[in-house]
C-alpha cells in the first residue's frame, strides 16, 4: 500500500478543505499507522476488504486502545478510502460498511487466542465440576453462543455430525458447526460429569448443564463462574459471556472467514457491521467454521 497516496490526500486536506494543522498531524500519523499495518501483511490496495479494516480495528481494540482514539482512525480511514473512490483509484470501499461510533459507545472487550487457552487450563478436569465448566467455555467460545442461548440447550441438541442446535432471539432456531475440541469436552463432561450433579428428584431434567442442585445452570452461575476465572486469569476487563461470544466472532474474521458467515453463526443481523443478514447453507458454514476458528479441527462428515 503506497504512502504516495496519503500523502496526495493530505494535500488535498490542506489545499480543498483547509484542515487545520494538528488535524493533519493526527490523520497523516493514523493513516500511516494503518500502511505499515498493511504492508507488515502485504496487502496491496487494490485488493482490500472490508474483513482487512474491520481485522485491523478489532487489533487496536486489542492493543488496549481508546474507544475515541479507535473512532478517529475508522473516520482517518473513512475519509481516506472515500477519497480513494472519488479520484477513481478504487472500484470498491473497504471501509463503507463504516458508520462514525458513538464516543459513548464501548468496544467489545476480547480474548487473544493464547488467553483462551489459558482459560480453558484452568478448568480442573479431574472433577465432575471442572469438566462441566469446560465444557460450558468450549461451547460459548466454540460456537459463539449467547448465555441463554448456552444455557438453555438440552440433552441431544449437539448432534453426532458437529451442529449445535439452539433458540436465539426470537426463538429463531439456528444450527452452528462446533469443533472437535468442543464436542470433546460435552463427551466428557457427558460421560463423567453430569451424572454427580443430578438429583433424585430431578432425573428427568433436560438441561445439558446442570447446577449443584441438579437444575439448568442459571444465568447467576455461569457469570459468577466467568468472574472467578477471570480474576485467574488477571485481566484487566471483566471476563463474560459477551466476551466469548465476540472472541469468537473476531478471531473467525482474523482467520479469514467473511463477514456475513460470521453474521450467520451468530444469529445476529449486526456484528459492527450494517451488513445484511445472509442465510448461507450449513455446508458452507461448515467449511468457513473448520478453516477460520483456531479450535475447530473439524471432521468431514
Amino acid at each position: 500500500m503506497s504512502r504516495q497516496r496519503v500523502a496526495d490526500y493530505i494535500s488535498y486536506l490542506t489545499v480543498e478543505r483547509g484542515l487545520a494543522e494538528n488535524s493533519l498531524v493526527a490523520y497523516t500519523s493514523d493513516l500511516d499507522h494503518f500502511v505499515a499495518h498493511c504492508r507488515n501483511r502485504e496487502l496491496e490496495l487494490p485488493d482490500l476488504t472490508e474483513t482487512d479494516v474491520l481485522q485491523y480495528l478489532r487489533q487496536l481494540v486489542e492493543f488496549g486502545l481508546e474507544t475515541t482514539t479507535i473512532a478517529r482512525k475508522a473516520a482517518a480511514l473513512r475519509g481516506f478510502f472515500n477519497y480513494l473512490e472519488q479520484e477513481d483509484v478504487l472500484q470498491d470501499n473497504p471501509t463503507s460498511f463504516l458508520t462514525t461510533p458513538s464516543h459513548t459507545q464501548k468496544l467489545p472487550n476480547i480474548l487473544s487466542a493464547a488467553q483462551v487457552e489459558d482459560l480453558l487450563g484452568l478448568c480442573r478436569t479431574e472433577k465432575p465440576s471442572g469438566l462441566r465448566d469446560r465444557a460450558m467455555l468450549e461451547m460459548c467460545y466454540g460456537a459463539g453462543l449467547r448465555v441463554s442461548e448456552l444455557l438453555g440447550l438440552n440433552m441431544g441438541d449437539i448432534d453426532e455430525m458437529g451442529y449445535v442446535r439452539c433458540l436465539g432471539k426470537g426463538n429463531k432456531e439456528r444450527l452452528i458447526p462446533v469443533g472437535r475440541h468442543a464436542q470433546a469436552a460435552v463427551l466428557a463432561y457427558l460421560q463423567g460429569g453430569r451424572h454427580h450433579f443430578m438429583k433424585p428428584k430431578r432425573l428427568h431434567e433436560r438441561a445439558l448443564f446442570l447446577s449443584v442442585r441438579g437444575s439448568r445452570m442459571t444465568r447467576q452461575g455461569f457469570w459468577k463462574l466467568l468472574k472467578q476465572y477471570g480474576m485467574q486469569l488477571n485481566l484487566s476487563f471483566p471476563l463474560t459471556p459477551h466476551t466469548l461470544r465476540h472472541s469468537f466472532a473476531t478471531h473467525l474474521l482474523t482467520g479469514g472467514a467473511d463477514l456475513r458467515s460470521v453474521q450467520e453463526m451468530l444469529g445476529h443481523a449486526d456484528i459492527s457491521t450494517t451488513q445484511i443478514y445472509t442465510h448461507l447453507n450449513k455446508d458452507h458454514l461448515r467449511s468457513i467454521y473448520r478453516q477460520a476458528h483456531p479450535r475447530s479441527e473439524m471432521e468431514d462428515s
